[in-house]
């Protein structure tokens, strides 16, 4: 049997592809992201105001805007990789750095990372909690963008942030789709851009 190799054959259809093009929106200039969030009061705990994102991951109108104005804002940072937080963080973090066409990272809780690691600790309101890296995922001197859901405190971020100096990589910047500003997490990073699409 002889197989040809760069042929096509007459009935031949491209398959679609498999996930849409993360291309440019243009059925609108502007989205109110704001209100794809929805509000939970007292979730996890009675006084606390949550943001939930999963009605904005589950429009795909407002998904795509999401992304696209991550990598508009984003792309003169000059990044070499995304590293997204665990857990939010990998949700828009993977399609950005598609989007991009860079490599993604993702920063996880202890133990979940089968290879040696780089890892920092930060404070928790009754311990301390712990994010590590794989040593290997990024060559020394590499600029990466950090991306997550939300900025709150600005724990995470600010150990990620350590995370990238032992790993000998360089800052580029931050990415958030939610800031809750009076919480004051922004004067706890590095003196680098911060990128946020709605504010709190």
């Amino acid at each position: 049997m002889v197989f040809r190799t760069g042929l096509k054959s007459p009935s031949y259809k491209p398959r679609p592809p498999l996930l849409p093009q993360l291309s440019t929106v243009n059925y609108q200039l502007f989205m109110d992201l704001k209100s794809l969030i929805r509000d939970i009061p007292d979730f996890p705990q009675p006084g606390i105001m949550f943001r939930d994102i999963t009605t904005l991951l589950s429009n795909p109108e407002g998904l795509s805007y999401t992304i696209d104005s991550l990598a508009e804002k984003c792309s003169e940072m000059s990044a070499d990789y995304i590293l997204g937080m665990e857990s939010r963080g990998f949700i828009f973090g993977a399609p950005l750095a598609y989007k991009m066409g860079m490599g993604f990272v993702p920063v996880r809780k202890p133990g979940k990372l089968p290879s040696a690691v780089h890892f920092a600790e930060y404070e928790l309101e009754y311990g301390v909690d712990r994010l590590e890296i794989h040593q290997d995922a990024m060559s020394p001197g590499s600029r990466v963008l950090v991306v997550d859901d939300l900025i709150a405190t600005g724990g995470t971020a600010a150990a990620t942030a350590k995370l990238l100096e032992l790993a000998g990589c360089e800052l580029a910047g931050f990415a958030f789709i939610i800031e809750l500003q009076g919480l004051g997490g922004r004067q706890k990073l590095p003196q680098v851009p911060i990128i946020t699409l709605v504010e709190y």
